[in-house]
């Protein structure tokens, strides 16, 4: 295994998975204009949630495929489409339009996402936590840096004209192609990796990949209630489009923040206590936020909720196993696809029983991270003793 850390290529990567990102971002905060222009209701938004990230379901099979035809090629053309199709947003007429776009754009998320933290994990030699954390801050700062770029695009110029924004997308995959042209994969494995035999791979981490699923479902229960309905609730609840923009880039600033340093702190502490600790902070300022609609309480939920993210790809990364960017595609598809359910949910439930009503449950239902926190670590060492 390389033990040199290759700052530049994962410095490359974490800004390209940055302007990638900023692009996706668009979608929550013009959420409550594109409601409002295309007379649709809260569950056909979490539809379109859905279909977004209905491509990811099979991010198994686009792993296969990128293991095949080469990881890079994947990663310096995605950053481009993604552009393009989300600055169209704004120009969509019908609900059937916007279906399209977002599902091409999930498309392209898929074959960015899946590959991409392979390459992280073999520039980053012995400090994967590390590595992890700067692929997931690029991330997360496109989360805090693409509500405030959409909702000051509709002020500067209109809904209509965000199609303006695409550009820096093109340029990232430009650098992309000009960082990654002459990349190579590293081995990094004891044996010549075992091309096609996925279900042994499935049933030797059943159990890791059933406790993966069940922390992901109950942390995305609370973050999808928050990153992609907030500028609804807030909007609801009589604040103006600035602050529901705003208050979006509080929650992902302070992620940035708790993403940054999770990773890091993971190498040293271990992956579980990490877990653990992101998960307590999670739960308690949710259920504070839920009554007290307070930035402050935002802040630090964001800097918790969102410090899991590296933690949970670095233990993916920590399998022994000669498939890795198939095991990322496990973790990507489990990820996004409960994502989108819940979104699902959430959308029905906020049109029936109210948004407020719903994120108080939010709040209850994410207690159970807690026991899963300890749990997840401990089925990965199982498996890798057998």
């Amino acid at each position: 295994m390389e033990k040199r850390f290759h700052r530049s290529r994962v410095l490359t990567i974490a800004v390209a998975h940055n302007i990638h990102d900023i692009y996706t971002a668009f979608f929550a905060p013009l959420l409550p204009l594109l409601i409002t222009k295309l007379n649709i209701p809260l569950s056909a938004a979490a539809i379109l949630q859905v279909v977004r990230n209905a491509p990811t379901l099979f991010n198994p099979l686009l792993a296969l495929i990128a293991e095949k035809k080469g990881v890079k090629y994947f990663i310096i053309i995605t950053p481009g489409v993604t552009a393009i199709v989300m600055s169209l947003i704004g120009l969509a007429n019908s609900f059937a339009m916007l279906f399209l776009l977002l599902f091409v754009s999930g498309i392209s998320a898929a074959f960015f996402h899946v590959p991409s933290p392979v390459i992280v994990r073999d520039s980053s030699g012995q400090n994967v936590g590390t590595g992890m954390s700067w692929y997931m801050v690029g991330g997360e700062l496109a989360r805090t840096i693409g509500p405030l770029v959409a909702t000051a695009a509709v002020s500067f110029w209109s809904l209509e004209e965000t199609w303006k924004l695409m550009p820096l997308g093109i340029v990232a995959s430009l650098l992309l192609y000009f960082k990654l042209r002459d990349y190579k994969p590293v081995q990094t494995y004891k044996n010549k990796p075992v091309k096609g035999d996925t279900h042994k791979l499935i049933r030797e981490y059943r159990f890791f990949f059933l406790a993966l699923a069940g922390f992901i479902m109950f942390n995305a229960v609370m973050k999808t209630a928050l990153t992609l309905y907030l500028p609804v609730y807030l909007i609801i609840k009589g604040e103006s489009l600035w602050y529901s923009g705003i208050s979006l880039s509080v929650l992902q600033g302070f992620g940035v923040v708790g993403t940054f340093l999770a990773g890091p702190l993971s190498d040293r502490i271990g992956r579980k206590r990490t877990l653990l600790y992101a998960s307590l902070g999670t739960v308690l300022f949710m259920g504070l936020f839920s009554y007290v609609n307070s930035m402050l309480f935002l802040s630090f939920l964001g800097f918790f909720m969102f410090a899991s993210g590296p933690v949970l790809l670095a233990t993916v990364q920590d399998t022994d196993t000669t498939m890795p960017t198939f095991m990322n595609g496990m973790y990507m598809s489990i990820n996004f696809g409960v994502g989108s359910f819940i979104a699902l949910a959430i959308g029905f439930m906020g049109d029936t029983i109210g948004l407020d009503l719903v994120y108080k449950i939010c709040s209850m239902v994410g207690l159970g991270l807690i026991p899963l926190a300890l749990i997840l670590p401990s089925t990965l060492k199982r498996n890798s003793e057998r």
